[in-house]
C-alpha cells in the first residue's frame, strides 16, 4: 500500500456514518495508510471542514506520529499524548483530539482527513493548533493524503 488514506467505515466522498458525529458516539473512525516516502521521520493528520458557516472548523488536530504508526483506531482517546502513537491538539471546539462533524441542518458538508509525512519531529507544546502545526510543517513536508468524507443533518 502506498502513502494512501483510507477508512474501513466510509469511502472516499462517500457519507461518514452517524456514529462518528455530533448526532452519534463522536468517536474517531478508524484510519489506515501506507508505509510513508523514506526519510520520514514523523506524521501529522488534520482534519477540517471547509464548508462550516464561519470557514473552515478544525476537527482533529494530531502530530508527532510515530512513521511506523500506519493506522488510528477508532475512538481515539481525547488525551493529549496518546503512548505509542503521538500527540493531539486542539479542535474548534476548544477540545483535545477528534470532534466529528456537527453541521447546520441543511446542505452535505464536506470532511478532510489530510495526512503529511514530515521529515522532522514538530516539538510542539501540548494542545497545538492547526495553524501551529501547519507553520511547523512549512518546508518539510516529504509526501501527503487525504482522505474526504461527507456528512448531513
Amino acid at each position: 500500500m502506498t502513502f494512501n488514506l483510507e477508512s474501513n467505515v466510509f469511502k472516499n466522498g462517500g457519507d461518514i456514518p452517524q456514529k462518528f458525529t455530533c448526532d452519534g458516539a463522536d468517536v474517531s473512525p478508524p484510519l489506515v495508510w501506507g508505509n510513508p516516502p523514506s526519510g520520514t521521520k514523523s506524521v501529522a493528520l488534520i482534519a477540517d471542514d471547509p464548508d462550516a458557516p464561519a470557514g473552515t472548523w478544525v476537527h482533529w488536530v494530531m502530530y508527532d506520529m510515530d512513521p511506523q504508526t500506519l493506522q488510528l483506531r477508532e475512538g481515539m482517546a481525547n488525551t493529549e499524548s496518546i503512548p505509542g502513537t503521538g500527540e493531539q491538539g486542539l479542535n474548534d471546539f476548544g477540545k483535545i483530539g477528534y470532534g466529528g462533524p456537527c453541521p447546520p441542518l441543511g446542505k452535505s458538508h464536506r470532511y478532510y482527513f489530510k495526512l503529511f509525512a514530515l521529515d522532522t519531529t514538530l516539538n510542539l507544546e501540548p494542545r497545538a493548533t492547526k495553524r501551529d502545526v501547519e507553520q511547523a510543517m512549512k518546508g518539510h513536508i516529504l509526501a501527503q493524503t487525504e482522505l474526504m468524507g461527507r456528512y448531513k443533518r
